[in-house]
């Protein structure tokens, strides 16, 4: 495996989630009921300039999850589209040429580099569509991806084998690649209390142009739709094309982030 910004990691090191973290999930539910709740606050976050936004949804999961994260960004003022892919079966090989294809139809209709907001294997995608077509990408979030270090470690693993037909390990220097520096700027969004994969999958190195953002207490299933995290993504997708600034922790969810030091911290 390739070293993370926890240090060198070696195969087998982390673990997935326990079954305690895994039943929460549930919660879930209440991170939307939260969001809709909050809309009036929600709005307050910076407004789009209009680029276009795609949304890639997770493992076995459908447009229809990206439903409330589209919405919130087309009322922001986003050209916020779906994948049209139907239902996310996996298979990182396989579906490379449909999402380059749909990437670029979406920059050859607007003729603006395309922002990607990916959750879990969708943020996958969405790593290695910035390094097929860095000329066509703005910005790269990912919402608990596990694209680094010991990629075994989640409790989707197995499924994931038996739906894609294809092994984690597979494609290695290509899942390296996608683990490494990207040639855009970059965001992961993740919770250390995510009950499907293990928060340090999600870690990308720190630079002058990406950053890890902790969002305390936030369910896998429910990263998509948790308002911090909702909030965090119209922050991160504000900033101009070419720009990176640090993540501004204050503000009405400033109580749901770790500080940045923390972000990458065992």
């Amino acid at each position: 495996m390739p070293p993370g910004p926890d240090g060198p990691q070696t195969p087998g090191r982390l673990r997935p989630p326990g079954l305690a973290l895994l039943l929460a999930e549930a919660r879930g539910l209440l991170e939307l009921n939260a969001s809709l709740l909050l809309s009036p606050v929600l709005m307050r976050a910076l407004k789009g300039d209009g680029h276009p936004v795609l949304a890639l949804p997770g493992f076995l999961a459908s447009d229809l999850s990206m439903a409330p994260m589209r919405r919130y960004l087309s009322e922001l003022g986003y050209e916020a589209h779906a994948w049209r892919m139907g239902r996310n079966f996996g298979g990182l090989g396989r579906m490379r040429d449909s999402l380059r294809a749909r990437l670029a139809e979406i920059h050859a209709a607007s003729g603006r580099k395309v922002s990607l907001v990916g959750w879990s294997l969708g943020g996958i995608y969405a790593r290695d569509l910035a390094l097929q077509a860095p000329d066509m990408v703005r910005n790269v979030i990912t919402l608990g991806s596990p694209f680094a270090n010991d990629i075994r470690a989640t409790n989707a693993t197995r499924l994931y084998e038996m739906m894609s037909g294809e092994r984690v390990e597979d494609f290695a220097e290509l899942r390296a690649a996608i683990a490494g520096d990207l040639p855009v700027p970059a965001t992961s969004i993740y919770s250390r209390a995510d009950g499907i994969v293990n928060w340090r999958t999600c870690l990308l190195r720190p630079s002058d142009r990406a950053e890890n953002i902790e969002v305390h207490l936030a369910s896998h299933i429910g990263l998509g739709v948790n308002p911090a995290a909702l909030w965090a993504v119209a922050d991160r997708l504000a900033q101009p094309e070419g720009e990176f600034w640090p993540f501004d922790r204050a503000g009405p969810f400033a109580v749901a982030y770790a500080p940045p030091e923390q972000a990458v911290s065992a």
